[in-house]
């Protein structure tokens, strides 16, 4: 797999070049986290990694530091802590310049599940990092905001200026991240910058598990020749965004002029599609390897907490951010479906 520094604008690169830095990323070792710590490392920057290895994989980390290169030749140290822990927030943020800040406990039916660990880890999580920050006097802190604060706001596409009422826990926590930002920044004056992702995907993701996300269920099933289910009748459609867009963004508004700073965008392809044009489209790619996926997909009811359509309106982030998506759903897919038909025998024994 090439660094993922080769799915970035070549002007942004050679921008963050010019200055080495030391970036914390938390959540280092999921599959976002561990794509920006690659992303990062090869591009000769200095990295703290911090996380608690409670949905994320050391094999994330191992994996990215390779990717890198051996060309790379910025520093990395690695704090393991969880973010509800003071004490490891303030050691992580130490001789730190910018922290980008991933580490989430993600899914809406696992915080429909468990409101209560969602809101430690989320909410009290983001505080305790942002607080480190302020402490230790950072100014640029951007962290992973969610398409789930916009709720039952119908309109589409979505607009950073006009969102609903929240539909879950999870979605109640990224609202209260966005809030407690905005105190943060009136109050103490640290710009953190959020990034509403919709839909994530990519390699590293991980497919096992009751709360894996769509794309790498779907794909560890096909491979197995198990069935697919989908939540609904397959009209529900979402806004997939490959996780090179995701790495551009964090990195552009880490980057960005005072302007930008303190500031919400949406974080996305700008396309969406239903949810039974992704399975066909995947079973596509698996026909044109060679695997030849047979099954119908099973229908099961929709989900609480889960809305019907999801499209975001990326001009905000085109305009302020210079952002870019690099990769659509097509070329998203091919990358991931090739790297999980790779790597599926390590996922599988390594849950």
């Amino acid at each position: 797999m090439k660094p993922m520094v080769d799915c970035l604008l070549e002007t942004l690169a050679a921008r963050i070049r010019r200055q080495r830095r030391t970036w914390l990323v938390t959540g280092c070792a999921g599959f976002i986290g561990s794509n920006l710590v690659e992303c990062l490392l090869a591009m000769g920057q200095d990295v703290v990694g911090l996380d608690n290895f409670s949905t994320g994989h050391e094999r994330n980390i191992d994996e990215a530091r390779q990717a890198a290169g051996k060309s790379a030749d910025g520093a990395w140290r690695f704090v393991r802590g969880d973010i509800r822990d003071r004490g490891a927030c303030a050691e992580a943020v130490k001789g730190v310049d910018v922290v980008l800040h991933q580490a989430a406990l993600g899914s809406v039916p696992r915080s429909i599940a468990d409101p209560l660990t969602s809101h430690d880890v989320n909410v009290t999580g983001f505080v305790n990092m942002l607080d480190a920050a302020r402490n230790a006097g950072l100014k640029r802190f951007v962290y992973a905001a969610s398409s789930s604060t916009y709720g039952d706001e119908p309109n589409l596409p979505k607009r950073e200026d006009r969102i609903g009422n929240p539909l879950s826990p999870y979605a109640a926590t990224k609202l209260a991240n966005e809030i407690y930002a905005a105190v943060y920044s009136r109050t103490y004056g640290i710009k953190a910058t959020g990034l509403r992702y919709f839909n994530v995907f990519g390699p590293r993701q991980d497919p096992n598990g009751a709360y894996a996300a769509v794309i790498p269920r779907w794909i560890a099933s096909m491979q197995s020749q198990q069935k697919v289910t989908i939540n609904g009748d397959g009209s529900t459609s979402r806004d997939f965004c490959f996780v090179a867009n995701v790495v551009q963004a964090n990195l552009l508004a880490a980057i960005g002029g005072f302007d930008v700073q303190g500031q919400v965008y949406n974080v996305a392809a700008g396309k969406n599609i239903s949810l039974n044009e992704l399975f066909f489209k995947i079973k596509e790619i698996f026909a044109l390897r060679q695997v030849h996926y047979n099954l119908n997909a099973e229908y099961a009811p929709f989900r609480p907490g889960d809305v019907m359509h999801s499209l975001a309106d990326i001009a905000k982030a085109e305009y302020s951010l210079g952002y870019r998506p690099t990769h659509d759903i097509d070329d998203g897919l091919e990358i991931s479906v090739s790297w999980y038909l790779t790597n599926m025998a390590t996922l599988s024994t390594d849950k």
